[in-house]
C-alpha cells in the first residue's frame, strides 16, 4: 500500500526503538560556524520571463559562505520565482547561477541537489503515510547515492531529527503531526542531504508566536554550525533576528542590498512595502 518507497524501507531500513542512543553529528553540524568571504551562491543578471510578463529581470546577489541571506518583497515580487530558478524548476530566460563557483545554470534540479542544493517550499511537501524516518531518510539519499548504504542513511536521518528535537517521533506517521513540527521534518529531510546550501520558502508560515521564536533559534543553530542558508519569509521580526544580509526585490527587480538595519531602512523599500511613492529628499 506504501509503493515502491514502502517496499524499499521494508527491506533495508530497521524501524527505530523508542531510545536508539547517541548518533553521530552530521557532518554539515561539525564545521566552524565562522564567517568567510567565500562565495556559495553568486546570482548574475537572472531573468525569468512568462510571455511577456518579467517575474524576474536583472537581479544580482550573492550569498557568503555561513551567512543567513534573506529575499523579502511584497506579494508577487519575485521571491519563489528566484528559488525555482535557482533550483531548476524553471528555467532562466537570462543570467547566470553558480553554485561553489561552478556554473549550474543549465543544470537539471537532480544534479543540482547532487551538488549540494537542497530546499523546502511554501506548502508543506511531506509522505503523510510514512513514518517521521522514512521522510527524513528520503532526504538522506541524494541522487545517485547507493540504496546499499542503507544503515549509514538511516544514521544520518537520525542525526537531523536529533538536531530539530523531533527524534523522539521517528516511529510515527507524518501526518499524526502538528502542522509546526511537519515544517520541522521538512528542514530534518533538508539536512540529512548535507546540503551546502539550504533554500528556505518561508519556513514559518502558518506558525504561531512561539513556534516562530522556536524556528528562529533553530536557524541560528544551523547558522553557528556553518551551514549556508537562503531564506524567504513575510515575518520581519525573524529576518531581523537571523538575516546577515537581505536581498529585496520588487515586481521582479532587486530594489536593495545589503545588511538588514540599513535594507529596511532603505526609502524604496519601505515605498514597496507600503505601496507608496518614495519622498523626495528633504
Amino acid at each position: 500500500p506504501r509503493g515502491v518507497w514502502g517496499l524499499l524501507a521494508d527491506r533495508f531500513f530497521k524501524p527505530a526503538p523508542a531510545d536508539t542512543g547517541p548518533v553521530t553529528p552530521l557532518p554539515l553540524l561539525s564545521r566552524t560556524g565562522s564567517m568567510s568571504a567565500d562565495v556559495v551562491l553568486e546570482v548574475t543578471g537572472l531573468a525569468k520571463h512568462f510571455g511577456g510578463l518579467k517575474a524576474l529581470d536583472g537581479v544580482d546577489f550573492k550569498v557568503r559562505k555561513g551567512s543567513v541571506h534573506a529575499l523579502i518583497g511584497p506579494n508577487g515580487s519575485g521571491k519563489t520565482t528566484m528559488l525555482n530558478v535557482i533550483t531548476g524548476l524553471y528555467v532562466a530566460t537570462a543570467g547566470r547561477v553558480k553554485l561553489l563557483g561552478d556554473d549550474i545554470t543549465a543544470l537539471p534540479p537532480h544534479e543540482r541537489t547532487r551538488r549540494g542544493m537542497c530546499r523546502t517550499y511554501q506548502n508543506i511537501r511531506v509522505f503523510r503515510g510514512l513514518s517521521v524516518l522514512e521522510n527524513v531518510t528520503i532526504g538522506a539519499e541524494r541522487p545517485g547515492n547507493d540504496i546499499s548504504g542503507a544503515d549509514a542513511t538511516v544514521e544520518r536521518a537520525l542525526a537531523a531529527l536529533d538536531f530539530v528535537g523531533l527524534r523522539n517521533v521517528a516511529h510515527l506517521p507524518v501526518g499524526d503531526l502538528p502542522y509546526g513540527h511537519q515544517r520541522y521534518v521538512e528542514i530534518a529531510r533538508a539536512l540529512a542531504g548535507s546540503p551546502e546550501i539550504l533554500l528556505l520558502d518561508e519556513p514559518a508560515a502558518g506558525l504561531n508566536l512561539t513556534e516562530k521564536g522556536e524556528m528562529a533559534e533553530l536557524l541560528k543553530r544551523l547558522k553557528g554550525h556553518g551551514l549556508t542558508i537562503v531564506i524567504i519569509d513575510h515575518d520581519m521580526k525573524l529576518i531581523e533576528q537571523v538575516a546577515d544580509r537581505i536581498t529585496v526585490l520588487n515586481f521582479g527587480r532587486g530594489i536593495a542590498d545589503g545588511d538588514p538595519k540599513s535594507v529596511l531602512s532603505h526609502p524604496e523599500v519601505i515605498a514597496a512595502y507600503l505601496g507608496e511613492p518614495q519622498n523626495e529628499a528633504a
